[in-house]
């Protein structure tokens, strides 16, 4: 008996590499801190985090590459927000089972 493809395996591969952006402690916070918060800047999350400036924008720029977070300008600043509250909910999720 042949099995049926639930899934392009484009659309797996797609979602693998989401769960590797997701995939790192800060990630995780920096995903949880948005959903809270909404909108943050680099500084914000730096200090929130006790990280320099470097690692934290390092951390957004896999988020953004992925499509996680999009950037928005205000002026010199460059504030993060989540593309999709699901994001959080995955982490959420996998957070109760822990």
């Amino acid at each position: 008996m042949a099995t049926e493809k639930v899934y392009e395996f484009q659309a797996l591969e797609d979602a693998t590499e989401v769960l590797r952006a997701l995939a790192h402690p800060y990630r995780i916070l920096i995903v949880e801190m948005l959903h809270r918060k909404g909108s943050l800047n680099v500084t914000e999350i730096h200090e929130a985090l006790e990280l320099e400036q470097a690692v934290a924008s390092h951390q957004l720029r896999i988020l953004k590459d992925k499509g996680i977070v999009v950037v928005k300008r205000d002026g010199k600043n460059s504030n993060y927000m989540l593309t999709d509250p699901t994001y959080f909910r995955i982490i959420q999720m996998l957070m109760e089972k822990i």
